[in-house]
């Protein structure tokens, strides 16, 4: 029976704030790879089921070039219906392209987030979070931990790396939310992009000027490289570094605020740490519908996905797989939820995953040690939670202490 999509895809969670929407479990549970028609009556496939998800995602016969134009770029996780030819390439973007053009661009970075490189940072990574959590302790509450703590945390961390004035964070900040609104008129997406891009290539042309120590710097000497695919790698690296990871920070929050014994485990034992992260990774699955474009004919879970099919796929459905994670609605901080697929998998691989791993892993410890006695400003059903967002999480977390 093929599934009729009636207004975007059933991608609000609709029974917790944390867990899949009840129609994605049921297709999971019915038939992992389902035929579905979207509201233009075009027919695609939508993957929900973990063995399914991953083999899909490892193949790159599934192409990762994606329609509407800049909506479904930067793995998009739009509720706009897909149309079934590949946009053109832009510049920089290799998060929507594939080999060779994503495998020449994705190269010069991979020697920047080596797991060793990474390492070198996490003291002072560590340190960035720690005065972070002095600026908030100086507050008198109830405060908001997106933007007392959250936000700023991996975007001080990601502005360091990339060589991007922190002081200018107003400027990438609104727009880059402006930019992952689900539903708004294409016009304002792309004042929203414009807005970033201009400012990117005003300051990635100063790089290539003038090079400082940071990443954007030696991208920049990089003369085989354009302007616009300079600018295009720097828009990349800046959303990404920063939006995934504050919705993790503030979104794992609420859900270890909302599930107190597991937060008392961890409170007693700060060396559960490192699985808390993964658990909640694979728990919470912020980036969780993502789009592919089958190249041809393929077989997977049994059925047969024609050449030019749109495939959306959901990571959270997959994470939450009864046949791979035990109790998969459970959170549960002893797991050991290595194997989850919140970083992708594949060639798409998240590039910046060890540094998104030492950032939670400092920000949960240091919230926890710091703040012993953290609670819920408001009732927990007032939290307003991003589902008009490309990437989930909460708008807001009042919080008191």
């Amino acid at each position: 029976m093929t599934q009729t999509v009636p207004h975007g895809l059933p991608t609000e969670r609709d029974a917790s704030p944390f867990e899949p929407p009840s129609q994605i479990t049921a297709l999971r549970e019915a038939r992992p790879v389902s035929p579905i028609v979207f509201p233009d009556g075009h027919q695609g496939w939508i993957v929900t089921g973990y063995d399914a998800v991953r083999q899909l995602m490892g193949d790159t016969r599934f192409s990762s070039r994606q329609d509407i134009g800049i909506l479904h770029t930067l793995e998009d996780i739009s509720d706009m219906p897909p149309v079934t030819e590949p946009s053109p390439q832009i510049p920089g973007l290799f998060i929507a392209m594939d080999p060779p053009d994503h495998t020449r661009l994705r190269r010069l970075l991979t020697g920047t987030f080596t797991v060793r490189r990474m390492r070198q940072l996490e003291e002072h990574i560590i340190e960035i979070t720690e005065r972070q959590l002095d600026e908030m302790a100086r507050l008198t509450p109830p405060v908001d931990l997106v933007k007392e703590f959250a936000l700023p945390v991996p975007s001080l961390v990601i502005c360091e790396m990339l060589g991007v004035p922190y002081e200018d964070r107003a400027t990438f900040q609104v727009n880059s939310a402006k930019f992952l609104i689900k539903e708004q008129p294409i016009e304002e997406k792309m004042a929203a992009y414009g807005a970033m891009t201009g400012y990117l290539a005003e300051l990635v042309t100063g790089k290539r000027a003038e090079p400082g120590d940071d990443i954007l710097s030696d991208l920049a000497r990089n003369d085989d490289l354009s302007i616009e695919e300079l600018v295009g790698m720097a828009f990349l690296l800046l959303l990404a570094g920063h939006e995934t990871t504050a919705n993790m920070l503030a979104l794992g929050t609420f859900a270890l605020l909302e599930h107190p014994e597991q937060l008392a485990e961890l409170r007693a034992d700060l060396e559960l740490v490192p699985d808390a992260v993964e658990e909640l990774l694979r728990y919470l699955s912020v980036a969780d519908i993502f789009y592919r474009y089958a190249t041809e004919d393929i077989e997977l879970g049994g059925e047969t996905i024609p050449e030019g099919s749109t495939v959306v796929v959901s990571l959270l459905a997959a994470n939450h797989d009864p046949r791979r994670f035990d109790h998969p609605d459970t959170l549960d901080l002893h797991r050991k939820a290595r194997g989850h697929l919140s970083f992708g998998h594949g060639i798409h691989t998240c590039l910046g995953q060890q540094l998104a791993r030492i950032e939670m892993r400092a920000g949960f410890a240091g919230l926890v040690r710091r703040f012993p006695s953290l609670a819920l400003a408001v009732p927990a059903d007032e939290v307003k939670l991003r589902t008009d967002m490309n990437i989930y999480g909460v708008h807001a977390l009042p919080v008191t202490w």
